[in-house]
């Protein structure tokens, strides 16, 4: 019984996240003694090979044009009777979007216990225990899977890639696929930016900025970071910033290596989006703001005076 991991794509490219779920599915399947099997839905550009530095023995790829736009109903459906043809008996997604929305389908229609939001290895002694964060990352849980099939989704960010020098087999794998229950009419799409799922560095704004127009220094700081730019809901709200900038609670949820907050308060709302990132900065000039108790790094002071110097000796630092 192997481990069968759904590796995402988006227009031809692997997502970040789907590299460290390969990490992830090689190291359960080590603990288990089995295979690591991946599984690619869609035209791919990049070389599936490359996935055997993440642990993996072999892809399987269904390259149908219908799998380039995501259809929870027709992913869950394909991806259990992979699973079944296969004969694999764990199935790891990465926590994303696409995950999210596919992972639950897969665990009815297997009849499999599922874990979202997984944060850690199994642990083996006493069953199959998996270690989840729950109330927006302010505690952990540990669940036990006693279904024959486990269905896992791994938090982003949240487990340590050791590459491999080995190539994986990359194989053709013919399925029934189940007509599409959603037409995409149109694509909107922001281009020229880093995208905040992927990121590794996000820098955000609040209400502190005191309005649109001076939030050059944010973008001037992320230009010379190569990070992400993102804001508070009151800023999405007024319309200062669009909407997929939005972090928090009810906004894009992030969990990148580092996490610059300029002029916000700390909110538990945006802390609840926030919180797993791996290093925390906040700048705010009242030194009381909840923020500071969440962050690993804090500067007290004005965002408008502190930021363009920060900005300024990082591009003397990268000339050197």
């Amino acid at each position: 019984m192997s481990v069968l991991i759904f590796i995402d794509q988006s227009e031809g490219h692997l997502k970040k996240a789907s590299f460290e779920a390969a990490a992830y599915g090689a190291a359960v399947a080590k603990q288990m003694n089995t295979n690591a099997l991946a599984l690619v839905l869609g035209n791919v550009a990049d070389g599936l090979t490359q996935l055997g530095n993440y642990g993996i023995s072999k892809v399987y790829q269904i390259q149908k044009d219908i799998f380039n736009h995501v259809d929870a109903q027709v992913f869950a459906t394909v991806i259990t009777n992979v699973v079944k043809q296969v004969d694999a008996s764990i199935v790891i997604f990465s926590h994303t979007q696409t995950g999210k929305a596919v992972a639950p389908g897969v665990a009815v229609q297997l009849k499999a216990g599922l874990v979202t939001g997984a944060c850690a290895l199994p642990q083996n002694d006493n069953g199959f225990v998996v270690k989840k964060t729950v109330f927006s990352g302010k505690a952990f849980a540990l669940v036990n899977i006693t279904s024959p099939i486990k269905v896992i989704t791994l938090n982003p960010n949240s487990f340590g890639i050791q590459m491999i020098t080995e190539n994986a087999t990359v194989e053709a794998l013919e399925v029934t696929v189940p007509n599409a229950t959603i037409q995409v009419v149109a694509t909107n799409k922001v281009s020229g930016e880093v995208p905040l799922s992927e990121a590794d560095i996000v820098v955000s704004g609040g209400r502190g900025l005191k309005g649109p127009e001076n939030w050059g220094m944010i973008e001037d700081l992320a230009h010379v970071l190569h990070a992400a730019t993102a804001c508070s809901r009151p800023v999405a709200d007024a319309h200062w910033r669009p909407h997929h900038e939005h972090v928090g609670q009810t906004g894009v949820q992030i969990a990148p290596n580092l996490y610059i907050a300029i002029g916000i308060s700390g909110a538990i709302q945006h802390l609840a989006g926030v919180n797993r990132s791996k290093t925390i900065v906040v700048i705010n000039k009242d030194p009381e703001a909840p923020f500071f108790k969440a962050a690993d790094y804090g500067i007290v002071g004005d965002a408008f005076e502190v930021v363009p110097k920060l900005t300024a000796a990082i591009k003397e630092m990268q000339s050197k």
